[in-house]
């Protein structure tokens, strides 16, 4: 089932054409990543599915319903976490919690309960000191649990990783692998490391268009080229074998690249097997998503 549905989206600021015809379909309960440089239109598309900013023509349907300008009944279904999410400086994160829950309506019973259900999911149940206190990485946590406080069918996250330092990284994206069981999770990012470590599927988002999405499992079975690379221990080696098959790429020292429409794997084991030549690597080249990305952009 889909959770999420774009169709036809389109959205210009001035003379920028941000959103040019933008097709997307987020499947329930992935973890969907949602690429593209900076700039290249990403938040825009998320504020038009939160229904803060009007399109100029398209639809947005969520978990079957269809979502419009200025009347969010939809956003019932959604959880959103800002790039930069702001609080209560002077409440605890508990405070800020219950806070929410009451607000929204939330019965007392039920609102202790999910509190302290999420900041223990979210690695804050023992934190009682004040959110001005706290480092970017543990306001991130905290607006996850936020966003997960009405049990959304869609959690939406703006870049949540784009100021972390490496372990704070860590915590959010296993948190948000966690959370796939709860929910539906939708993540912008231009961190390509982030979206292959976590997600189930991706969309390339270029000039306002959807180039490539789908499950990255699939994608990378597409696009995957029989390429090889080869590593030898000895430059003598390397210069044999560059001898020997002249259409092998030299990328790094005593490393080789070579396809297998250019010569055959097997007749480059049976040299390296006839010479007796040492290798210390060779494998074959998986797509990286940076690759595809680059080829997606043209750059």
């Amino acid at each position: 089932m889909e959770m999420l549905r774009i169709h036809g989206l389109y959205k210009r600021f001035g003379e920028k054409q941000v959103l040019n015809g933008l097709n997307l379909s987020v499947p329930e309960h992935s973890v969907f990543g949602f690429i593209g440089q900076n700039g290249a239109g990403k938040t825009t598309t998320m504020k038009t599915i939160l229904g803060l900013l009007k399109a100029d023509a398209g639809e947005i349907t969520v978990s079957g319903e269809k979502a419009v300008y200025g009347q969010t009944s939809t956003n019932r279904y959604i959880g959103y976490l800002p790039d930069v999410p702001s609080f209560y400086p002077f409440m605890t994160a508990r405070e800020y919690l219950r806070f929410c829950g009451e607000i929204s309506g939330m019965n007392k019973t039920e609102n202790e309960a999910r509190c302290k259900e999420l900041l223990e999911l979210v690695g804050l149940g023992d934190e009682t000191h004040r959110i001005k206190g706290f480092s970017r990485g543990m306001k991130q946590r905290l607006g996850i649990a936020q966003a997960l406080l009405n049990r959304p069918k869609l959690l939406i996250c703006d870049e949540p990783t784009s100021a972390l330092d490496p372990v704070g990284r860590k915590e959010i994206l296993d948190i948000l692998s966690a959370v796939r069981e709860q929910t539906t999770v939708l993540f912008s990012t231009h961190i390509l490391s982030d979206v292959e470590r976590i997600c189930t599927d991706i969309a390339f988002l270029n000039q306002g268009v959807i180039e490539m999405q789908g499950k990255l499992s699939e994608i990378k079975t597409k696009y995957r080229r029989e390429e090889y690379r080869l590593e030898t221990e000895k430059t003598s080696d390397f210069s044999l074998l560059k001898q020997a098959f002249p259409m092998i790429k030299t990328v790094g020292a005593n490393t080789l690249i070579f396809r297998e429409s250019d010569c055959s794997v097997f007749d480059v084991l049976r040299f390296v097997s006839e010479r007796r030549i040492t290798l210390l690597k060779l494998e074959r080249e998986e797509p990286t998503l940076e690759s595809l990305f680059m080829e997606v952009t043209g750059k």
